[in-house]
C-alpha cells in the first residue's frame, strides 16, 4: 500500500475517463478534496482523484472503451452510496489511505458494470445489423457504435403461421434490441401469394403492403388465397436493412364448407321474349285484368250485403 500511495502522489493527469464523465462525480471528488483542512491535504487528494481516473480509463480500454448512459448511471449510483457512507465513517488521522480504499472500490464498481454491459448490453443483436449511439470513455463525448450481423447477414429466419379462414394471423417482428437504433427506422411489409420461402423468391416478386413504424401488422377475415409468403423488414430512411424475417403464413378452410365457382348465366340476346324464366308481356296484362276484375266484383257483393 506504500507504493500505491507514492505511485499515486507523483502522477498528475486530468484524462476523462467513465466514471468521470459523469457531472456528479466530478463535483463529488471536487469538494472531497477541498473538504481536506490544510492546502497540502487538498493537493494530496488532488492526485490520488486523478490517479483514480487514470485507473478508471484503463479500466475502459480493456473493456472496449464504450458505455451506455444507463451502466454508467448504475454505476454512479452504487459508487455514491459507497462514496456518502465512506464520508460519514473517515477517520481524519487515516483520510489519505481511506480515498486510496474508495477510489479503488469505484474502479471495481465501475468493472463490474462494464463486463455486464460488455457481455450482455452492448451489442445484442444476435442477426441483424446495429448501430447505436455510446459514450466514449476518453472522450466522454457520444459516439456511433457498429455491431454487425453475428451471422454476416440481415435474414434472420423464416416463421410459420397458421389461421383459419376468417380468422387472423398477428406479425411481429420485433426484438427489444430494436429500440437501440440510433435511426428512426421503420418496418416495411410485403408479400407473395406463394409459399415457397425465400430461397426461392427474388425481391421482385415481393408486393409491399405497408411501411409503418408499428413493428405488429394484423391480417384480418382471412381467405384462403391470402396465404402466402410474408417479409418484414426493418429499414433505415437512407435503405439501410437492420433486419429482416419471414413469415409462412397459411390459412385452413373451414370444416364443411366446400369452394365453388361461382356460376354466372348467359346474358339474354337482344329482343328475345320468349325465355322460359320470364313472362311475355301478353299474359302478364290478361292476369292484372282478371285480378281487378274479381276485386270490384267483391267489393260490390260486401257493399250490397251489408247494406
Amino acid at each position: 500500500m506504500l507504493l500505491v500511495l507514492v505511485s499515486l502522489l507523483c502522477c498528475v493527469c486530468s484524462a476523462e475517463a467513465c466514471l468521470q464523465c459523469d457531472r456528479k462525480i466530478r463535483l463529488l471528488h471536487e469538494d472531497f478534496a477541498l473538504s481536506a483542512p490544510s492546502v497540502d491535504d487538498q493537493i494530496e487528494l488532488k492526485k490520488i482523484c486523478d490517479h483514480a481516473y487514470v485507473t478508471y480509463r484503463e479500466t475502459s480500454r480493456q473493456r472496449k472503451g464504450v458505455i451506455d448512459a444507463t451502466t454508467l448511471y448504475r454505476a454512479r449510483t452504487e459508487y455514491q452510496v459507497e462514496f456518502d457512507h465512506f464520508l460519514k465513517t473517515q477517520h481524519t488521522e487515516s483520510v489519505t489511505f481511506e480515498a486510496i480504499m474508495i477510489m479503488e472500490k469505484g474502479r471495481r464498481i465501475l468493472e463490474k458494470h462494464l463486463d455486464t454491459f460488455i457481455r450482455d448490453g452492448l451489442c445484442p443483436n444476435k442477426c441483424g445489423l446495429l448501430r447505436r449511439r455510446v459514450m466514449d470513455c476518453f472522450s466522454c463525448r457520444y459516439k456511433l457504435y457498429i455491431c454487425p450481423s453475428p451471422s454476416g447477414q440481415q435474414d434472420c429466419g423464416e416463421y410459420p403461421v397458421q389461421a383459419e379462414e376468417g380468422g387472423q394471423a398477428v406479425l411481429n417482428c420485433f426484438l427489444p434490441w430494436h429500440r437501440l437504433l440510433l435511426e428512426r427506422p421503420e418496418y416495411h411489409y410485403s408479400w407473395v401469394p406463394h409459399l415457397l420461402g425465400t430461397n426461392k423468391l427474388t425481391e421482385s416478386d415481393f408486393s409491399t403492403l405497408v411501411v409503418t413504424e408499428d413493428s405488429t401488422v394484423i391480417l384480418n377475415q382471412l381467405h384462403v388465397n391470402e396465404q402466402g409468403t410474408y417479409r418484414c423488414s426493418l429499414q433505415g430512411r437512407d435503405g439501410t436493412i437492420f433486419y429482416r424475417v419471414t413469415f409462412l403464413v397459411t390459412v385452413t378452410p373451414l370444416a364443411g364448407q366446400t369452394h365453388r365457382p361461382v356460376i354466372t348465366l348467359p346474358t339474354l340476346p337482344h329482343g328475345d321474349n320468349h325465355s322460359p324464366f320470364l313472362p311475355t308481356s301478353d299474359p302478364l296484362v290478361f292476369a292484372i285484368a282478371m285480378v281487378t276484375a274479381l276485386s270490384l266484383a267483391a267489393s260490390v257483393g260486401l257493399t250490397v250485403v251489408l247494406g
